[in-house]
């Protein structure tokens, strides 16, 4: 009962809660939402935003994503991994990148997913490859050679983009564009691999074909043209 999540099985937003709350080996209750019908939790925990991934602990609620993997962090020291290091600097750059990857990545990939146009959607995963490789870069900084952005082991980061990969798999499939291109990214490709192999992260994200059904299913709401065969 000390910590309960609320959140939608295809968000990466919540995927990155949920990834952080497994890595670190922490049980909590999980309250899946139907964000067309939002609970009176949910809407009573985040008033602001009424939106997902909610972290309730101890009765009270943290909101954001970002933010709550930062909490689990800073709330559960003892229970590695840490995904912020010890040196400020190193934790500030780290805070660039997972800023980063919402602000730059995903802001240019959401037409994907809501665009109007096989076309427009096309264009917006070219502009998320370009984004990627730009993080490629940051990849070979931060990781200093080592597996995860974080280096030994899985750092904000890590988790950020993380919650993320499903999505880039599906990316393919849903507008015929390849995010995760092993020609184009090397090093996040073999990244993205390790990462979905942590016994913290395997079952979690999500497959390409369910992630497909509801990129269609949403559009169909959202009155969007369906999807090219």
């Amino acid at each position: 009962k000390e910590l309960t999540l609320l959140g939608l099985w295809a968000s990466p937003f919540v995927l990155r809660a949920r990834i952080a709350l497994s890595l670190k080996g922490l049980t909590y209750a999980y309250s899946e939402e139907n964000l067309d019908d939002k609970s009176e939790l949910l809407l009573s925990s985040n008033p602001v935003l009424k939106k997902v991934p909610v972290l309730i602990h101890h009765g009270k609620p943290v909101c954001e994503s970002q933010i709550i993997v930062q909490y689990v962090d800073e709330a559960f020291p003892a229970a590695a991994p840490n995904f912020l290091p010890s040196d400020p600097y190193d934790r500030a750059i780290a805070r660039f990148w997972a800023s980063y990857v919402d602000d730059k990545f995903y802001s240019a990939w959401i037409p994907v997913f809501r665009g109007r146009t096989a076309e427009e959607m096309a264009e917006a995963a070219r502009q998320a490859v370009a984004a990627l490789e730009t993080l490629e870069q940051a990849f070979r900084e931060c990781s200093k050679g080592k597996a995860f952005f974080g280096g030994d082991s899985v750092g904000l980061v890590d988790v950020v983009l993380g919650g993320l990969v499903g999505w880039l798999y599906a990316t393919e499939a849903i507008c015929g564009v390849k995010a995760l291109d092993a020609g184009r990214t090397p090093l996040l490709a073999a990244w993205a691999e390790r990462f979905c192999a942590l016994e913290g992260v395997k079952g979690l994200i999500p497959d390409v074909d369910r992630l497909l059904e509801y990129t269609k299913a949403r559009r169909a709401v959202f009155g969007l043209p369906p999807l090219r065969p």
